[in-house]
């Protein structure tokens, strides 16, 4: 957002070095004292207009009193005419630059507000080299320095940059903040209500245009603010901030809470346990699509600013482990914030008021390096980032479009929320999804089951999502990688998908299926289960490493089903001579019934034939279709 503040705070106070009582030596007329003491007085009243006048009549009576020059510069930052301002520092610095060398740091503060960011940098150096005893004004006339050399540079090649307002469907004349995205396209945000009550809304993209923001039933209240939301990109939950509430495990004045839904609605918000909420400031969550991340803003030392960021997993039984605070090279002081983990498992963005930018809070990226730690951050660049605040940033899943609020000329409220492109260097890796319904394919009733995503190379859990009461989930799949799918219910035959993301170099479309579940019990004679995730070496029988996930959930079924035996069948498709495919699938089916004799399955309850290229289940005209028909599968037997 653009919520327009001064650089520093200093440039807020009138009076705020200059015009302090002080006895001066620095002219020997008394009509010019007199005139800058009456100056003075004024100033310190907040009257910043009035003591104009007399400082210049102290000028007129002595055009080298330093001291109202000096004085002189200082009101007009208090007028906020930083021209003139800069005009008068470097007039008293010409009459003498060792007299008050912090006159330097506060010329460099009107030219970065004058756009001058050169002669800024040159300025603050000088403040510098004067060896200044201010340790905290030292430090940021290092930080205006790196800002504005960054500037300088930034302004010279734009960005590309429209911002657009997502409608009167979400926008209203009170403020609308913190967007948050689901993976299939529902937007979630705050709006603060009356211009004090603070609620979560949610709409949907429908015929090319947003849905009236309707309120999220369950989660609002009228007692407290609900407000700084993030919900998980599979839609099955939310976390959001709430301060200032009297619930049992609440822990400071802001803690996170969470919300799961149900088919009655979304649960009334819970904290999370002491191991993340503390009675320190949390505030401003975001979900990894893999549902086990977490990274959020936390105060330090009890107040806010400065504000950090922080990141926590869950583990394999479900516990929330103590948060890590990113690096400090993230978390450089001020307020690193509003953090936004992109599906991708990969880019993180967040706004940052202390690293090198345009001023205020900017909005950075930075994304994992191989060994798994986030690499140096990086501006967003101009004009998406100006001078004022900017922040409360999130990413459509391929990348292309972000969203974020603004108080832009021209919107309804003091916050409304708009869209842009998002330059190419910024976006995150594409990241597409598989939704679907699952059923029992004897009576057609959606079932709860598990769905599980590995990671095929690493053979590591990807993701995970338990249906709903409707039977449906939603799993994200970062492109990059290839990945298994298995779903799967007790005293049922389990399903398995392949999703080769490896080659992805372009979005992919979201996968949307149909699943249908065959309990165990009369499934004799029913469809075979292909295995989509056993794979093969190039003309040959031997099992490739990535096939162990598939297998080892077969061997699992055949152990919890001490009654259920399986015939394995290989397939092939029609390239080469008929004889030789035959022979290959065979030997196929064969490998794969050794490897479940090997994990203690029974051999008398395992099969093995071969089909070679007789049962094609697609068209053999095309490599889509050929890589359908080069299938290993199986059936239950008696």
């Amino acid at each position: 957002m653009k919520l327009r503040i001064l650089f520093y705070a200093l440039l807020l106070c009138p009076g705020a070095l200059f015009s302090q009582k002080y006895t001066t030596t620095k002219t020997t007329s008394s009509n010019a004292l007199s005139a800058f003491n009456a100056g003075r007085d004024e100033a310190g009243l907040g009257h910043p207009a009035i003591a104009q006048g007399y400082f210049e009549k102290a000028l007129k009576a002595d055009p080298i009193f330093i001291d109202a020059k000096l004085a002189l510069a200082d009101n007009y930052v208090s007028l906020r005419d930083f021209f003139k301002a800069e005009q008068f520092f470097e007039e008293a610095l010409a009459l003498d630059s060792t007299y008050a060398p912090v006159a330097f740091f506060f010329a460099a503060q009107a030219e970065w507000e004058n756009d001058k960011f050169s002669e800024c940098a040159q300025h603050a150096s000088s403040y510098l080299r004067s060896n200044p005893k201010n340790a905290k004004r030292a430090k940021q006339a290092e930080r205006l320095i790196a800002s504005a050399l960054f500037a300088a540079e930034a302004v010279k090649k734009p960005l590309p940059f429209s911002p657009k307002s997502l409608g009167d469907s979400i926008n209203t004349p009170w403020m609308e903040y913190f967007p948050s995205l689901t993976a299939d396209g529902m937007l979630v945000f705050t709006r603060r209500d009356g211009g004090h009550d603070e609620n979560l809304y949610r709409s949907e993209f429908k015929n090319g245009m947003w849905q009236t923001a309707e309120p999220l039933t369950g989660i609002n209240t009228d007692k407290y603010n609900e407000a700084a939301q993030a919900i998980s990109p599979d839609g099955s939950w939310l976390a959001l901030t709430g301060c200032n509430r009297e619930d049992a495990g609440a822990q400071g004045a802001c803690d996170l809470y969470w919300s799961q839904l149900k088919s009655s609605g979304w649960t009334a918000p819970v904290p999370f346990s002491a191991t993340i909420n503390s009675e320190i400031w949390e505030s401003q969550p975001s979900i990894g699509a893999d549902n086990k991340t977490l990274v959020f803003a936390r105060g330090k030392d009890g107040v806010m600013p400065p504000v950090e960021l922080w990141q926590t997993s869950r583990n394999a039984s479900g516990k929330w482990e103590k948060p890590e605070k990113l690096p400090d090279y993230i978390n450089v002081g001020g307020k690193v914030q509003s953090p936004y983990l992109h599906p991708d498992g990969q880019t993180l963005y967040f706004s940052s008021d202390s690293l090198p930018g345009m001023g205020g809070s900017d909005l950075f990226v930075c994304r994992k390096e191989a060994d798994g730690t986030w690499g140096k951050p990086q501006n967003l660049g101009y004009p998406i980032n100006g001078k004022g605040d900017e922040g409360m940033l999130v990413v459509s899943l391929d990348g292309r479009t972000a969203y974020y609020a603004s108080d832009r000329p021209g919107g309804r409220g003091l916050l409304d929320l708009y869209s842009f492109e998002m330059p190419e260097f910024a976006r995150p890796q594409p990241v597409t999804y598989a939704k679907a319904i699952v059923r029992d394919v004897l009576t057609g009733n959606p079932i709860i089951a598990k769905a599980e995503v590995v990671d095929l190379k690493s053979g590591k859990v990807f993701a995970t999502a338990n249906t709903r009461s409707n039977g449906s989930f939603l799993v994200c799949l970062p492109a990059g990688k290839e990945y298994a799918m298995n779903v799967s219910k007790d005293k049922y035959l389990f399903y398995s998908e392949n999703f080769n993301l490896v080659d992805s170099a372009t979005f992919q479309k979201p996968y949307l299926m149909n699943i249908y579940l065959q309990p165990v019990s009369g499934a004799v004679g029913a469809k075979p289960v292909v295995l989509r995730n056993v794979f093969f070496e190039t003309g040959s029988a031997a099992l490739r490493p990535e096939s162990k996930t598939e297998l080892d959930r077969l061997a699992q079924l055949l152990s919890g089903n001490p009654t259920l035996n399986i015939q394995i069948n290989g397939h092939t498709d029609n390239v080469g001579d008929d004889k030789a495919n035959l022979t290959l699938s065979e030997a196929r089916a064969k490998s794969v019934q050794e490897y479940l004799i090997g994990q203690a399955i029974p051999a008398e309850r395992l099969r093995f034939k071969g089909f070679g290229e007789t049962q094609p289940i697609d068209s053999n005209d095309t490599p889509a279709g050929r890589a359908k028909n080069r299938r290993t599968e199986f059936v239950v037997f008696e």
